[in-house]
């Protein structure tokens, strides 16, 4: 019996971690920190709990940086119109986020401008609209 019981207390504790290892917006962008970038996408991982994608940005002189965007829950992006296939390896995008705190070229996105110009929500928990006196940066404003 009790070994029963330790099994069961260890299969409820595996399942709650998850819950406790997901992150909030706050904890690692700046939502008072906007940035707008334009460049190709090099991979999209589209899984639970947030998608994530991958981007090579150039910027004025030609250098290319590369940056990687989170955005919402698969399901949660179908529920607003896009998928899976709207956006692949090779595709001209923009996106606008939150820049995280750490300084690495990580994103939160809040909108993504998709091939062929629909503009869709990406599923921030920062809500889609920068907040009102955000400092906001435009990279990769040239020609991909």
């Amino acid at each position: 019996m009790h070994a029963k019981f330790v099994l069961g207390l260890a299969l409820m504790a595996a399942a709650v971690a998850p819950i406790w290892a997901h992150h909030s917006f706050a904890a690692e962008f700046d939502g008072n920190k906007a940035i707008t970038l334009k460049g190709m996408v090099t991979k999209v991982e589209w899984m639970n709990p947030h998608i994530w994608i991958y981007m090579d940005v150039k910027d004025d002189k030609g250098a290319v940086t590369k940056w990687q965007c989170e955005g919402g829950a698969p399901n949660g992006l179908i529920r607003n119109g896009w998928g899976r296939a709207d956006l692949k390896a090779g595709d001209a995008i923009t996106i606008d986020g939150s820049l995280a705190k750490d300084g690495s070229n990580t994103c939160n996105a809040r909108a993504v401008a998709l091939p062929g110009g629909k503009r869709v929500f990406a599923g921030s928990s920062g809500g889609d609209e920068a907040p009102a006196g955000a400092r906001s940066v435009t990279v990769g404003a040239g020609k991909q």
